[in-house]
């Protein structure tokens, strides 16, 4: 039998809690505004004012949270939702600091803002502590049952392990047609259902029967899955229609993207070139080589352009061309390398690509050449993601890791072209901010990935990307993927 756990009111005990924290600093900041700021106004607010300031601040502070997904009680771990929070309320302290000119009407010291920020990190250490252990106390971990077809999904249950705050698989079972009765009866006594990449009759099935018996499911989507969740309702008559269009980005919609990729990219070189001209000359008193890297890679319907990063390898890491992915402890990247890989400075060269139009600010992360070749061998809907421009950073690189597989980044990829908006590359850009100090956003692979990769991607050119052999075999793995 399973357990009731009172779900409908999770969202409510998540609401609650979130808006204590939110209130909490608002009331921290409006003292810090009072004493602070206030007195330097010519006609000084009053009660009212501070109220109304406080509330604006509220807002901001809750838009940001909402951006970084700060709020959510068991879904992250205590560590990572006190991180979260704490460079939402960052960010929102920042903001602030411009409504706070303008009405003070000249600069002053931030450092009233700096101290208000320290103040309100002690407060969330203790609310993301002490409200994440009393949730994970209401709603234990979930135990859940696995539901396989030819073979376990042994990668898939390794990441639900490394999450035990939230599932326990409890049991695992291989579908089989002639037992899935005795299947269905099975999983009524779980909690939870993950269906691994089965059939797509007997997954319908299977989502049906858990949704008539109201059992919370955990599905692996197809790639087919992600273009159909991105489309359309069309209601020409009273049958449903949905909508695929399938051709990435509309006109309005890259005109929009290539003015913002434009404006923050200038704006970002600014801000940078002291970084700029560090890293440079770190680089250069290293080993006297050259400070650039430059490396063909793909962008939208398979062109080839140069990528230009800070080299944070050795002169000859590649040599004859050899495509080596980088390692967990690679002794080719430099100790001036794995300080600038850890905190993405190698990446912001890319600015000026972004610049002369060859990539954008969001979007799936340019491959190289041979990878894309020997990754579209394997996974011929790997073409899929060209077409959109490349981006410095993308939904993959914010959701997946660095040695994420490239069927994962494909899937991840293929969410951001199916939903791509305005509002989402804005979100992406805040979230990139947060993984940069996340070790596991910037692991390597293993020494048998490298290798395998390196091996099987030796030799291959970079004149073209697709064979017409391949581009067929697209067209035909597209038409005989069941939905």
């Amino acid at each position: 039998m399973r357990v009731k756990r009172y779900d409908q009111y999770k969202r409510l005990i998540r609401f609650l809690a979130g808006i204590s924290l939110i209130a909490i600093e608002s009331v921290i900041f409006m003292y810090v505004w009072i004493y602070c700021y206030n007195d330097q106004m010519e006609m000084p607010y009053q009660r009212m004012g501070h109220y109304f300031l406080a509330a604006v601040y509220a807002v901001i502070l809750y838009v940001f949270s909402s951006m970084y997904g700060s709020l959510r009680l068991g879904y992250l771990r205590s560590g990572e939702l006190i991180y979260t929070h704490t460079l939402a309320t960052t960010c929102a302290n920042a903001v602030a600091y411009i409504p706070i000119v303008l009405l003070v009407k000249h600069f002053r010291s931030p450092m009233p803002l700096v101290w208000l920020t320290v103040g309100q990190f002690v407060v969330i250490a203790a609310w993301g502590y002490v409200a994440n252990g009393l949730y994970r106390r209401v709603y234990p971990p979930r135990k859940v049952i696995m539901v396989y077809g030819e073979r376990p999904m042994q990668e898939l249950m390794e990441k639900i392990y490394s999450r035990a705050d939230r599932f326990v698989i409890s049991a695992s079972v291989r579908i089989e047609p002639q037992k899935m009765e005795e299947v269905k009866k099975l999983l009524l006594k779980y909690e939870g259902v993950v269906i691994c990449d089965l059939p797509s009759v007997v997954r319908n099935e299977l989502l049906k029967f858990c949704y008539g018996h109201s059992l919370r499911v955990y599905t692996m989507p197809k790639i087919s899955d992600i273009i159909i969740r991105g489309a359309e309702n069309m209601h020409y008559f009273d049958t449903p229609l949905l909508l695929a269009r399938n051709d990435g980005l509309s006109v309005e919609q890259a005109v929009i993207k290539r003015m913002m990729d434009i404006l923050v990219s200038m704006c970002m070189l600014i801000i940078t070139s002291p970084i700029f001209a560090l890293t440079a000359l770190a680089i250069k008193l290293y080993d006297k080589g050259p400070v650039f890297f430059y490396q063909e890679r793909c962008t939208k319907d398979g062109k080839i352009f140069s990528i230009c990063k800070f080299r944070s390898m050795i002169v000859d890491a590649e040599k004859e061309g050899r495509s080596i992915p980088a390692t967990q402890r690679d002794p080719r990247i430099t100790p001036v390398g794995s300080f600038i890989r850890k905190v993405r400075i190698d990446e912001l060269p890319q600015l000026l690509n972004i610049l002369k139009g060859e990539m954008s600010l969001v979007g799936p992360r340019p491959e190289r050449v041979e990878h894309v070749r020997l990754y579209s061998q394997e996974i011929p809907e790997f073409a899929y993601r060209l077409k959109v421009k490349g981006g410095l950073t993308g939904y993959a690189q914010v959701y997946g890791k660095y040695n994420t597989t490239a069927y994962d980044k494909l899937k991840l990829d293929l969410m951001y072209i199916q939903n791509y908006s305005l509002l989402l590359d804005i979100e992406i850009l805040f979230k990139t901010v947060k993984i940069l100090f996340e070790k596991e956003s910037t692991e390597g692979f293993s020494e048998a990935v490298s290798a395998k990769v390196g091996q099987e991607t030796n030799g291959y050119g970079a004149t073209e990307i697709l064979a017409d052999s391949e581009a067929e075999a697209i067209r035909r793995k597209g038409e005989s993927e069941a939905i």
